[in-house]
Parts: structure tokens; sequence; C-alpha cells
């Protein structure tokens, strides 16, 4: 089955997983999506993903998730440029997310970085999604 916006089902899958207590969740694989879980690995979000390849050629990305005190650490995860609505910004007007607490993942020239890595590259590009 194929999906109209692959990286906001791998997102609603996270918010449902965390949703439910889950410790890992899985979501089909691919490199753009592999390197949003990597900026949320690196920023504290999730504790890691792996990829697991299957027969025919299919492969998913299995995704650890992170808790504090039995609370999710992702507490908001939201979609922002979406393939009915392409979202776009300049390095002056990159969003914060609740005073810097929170970021935003970035598709730049640059590859896909977060907000405050997109500033200090200098380089502005598609709002993917905030994480608070």
């Amino acid at each position: 089955m194929s999906t109209t916006d692959p990286v906001g089902d791998m997102l609603t899958r996270i918010r449902n997983a965390q949703m439910r207590g889950k410790s890992k969740v899985s979501a089909p694989a691919s490199r753009f999506r592999a390197r949003i879980l990597d900026v949320l690995a690196s920023e504290g979000f999730i504790r890691g993903y792996a990829k697991v390849d299957y027969d025919g050629g299919k492969s998913d990305l299995e995704i650890e998730l992170k808790y504090y005190d039995d609370d999710p650490v992702i507490r908001e995860i939201k979609r922002i440029s979406k393939p009915g609505r392409r979202v776009y910004s300049s390095v002056d007007n990159l969003p914060t997310v609740y005073n810097g607490l929170g970021i935003s993942i970035l598709s730049t020239p640059k590859g896909v970085m977060s907000d405050s890595t997109a500033r200090d590259e200098n380089v502005g590009g598609e709002v993917i999604c905030t994480v608070f």
C-alpha cells in the first residue's frame, strides 16, 4: 500500500506508539526518513533506530522511543510542510519552537538538519516538522 505522505505516516506512527507506551515502533525505510531520525536521535528525542532488511528488497526502520519518568520525551510532533502545501523558510525566518525548548527539522541543500544547525550553517530550506 502506498501512502501520500510517508513522512507524516512515520510521525503518526511515533505519536501513536508513544500514546500506547510502546518501547519500539517500525516504519517503512527510506533514506529521507532515516535522516529525520538521525536528527531526532542527535537532539535526544529518541534512543535510536535500526534498519531491518527483509526478503524481496523491503526494509523497515525499528525506532526505539525514549521515555523519562514514564512520560514520552516527545510531547508534540507536528508535520508542517505537507504534500499539498510546502512551507519554506529562509535562515532569517526560521521558526523557534517553544522559545528554543523544541526543534524544527529542515530539509536544506546541505542535508536534513535541525533549526539551530541550519542557523549555524547559514542555510534555509523546507520546514518538515516541529518537535517539542
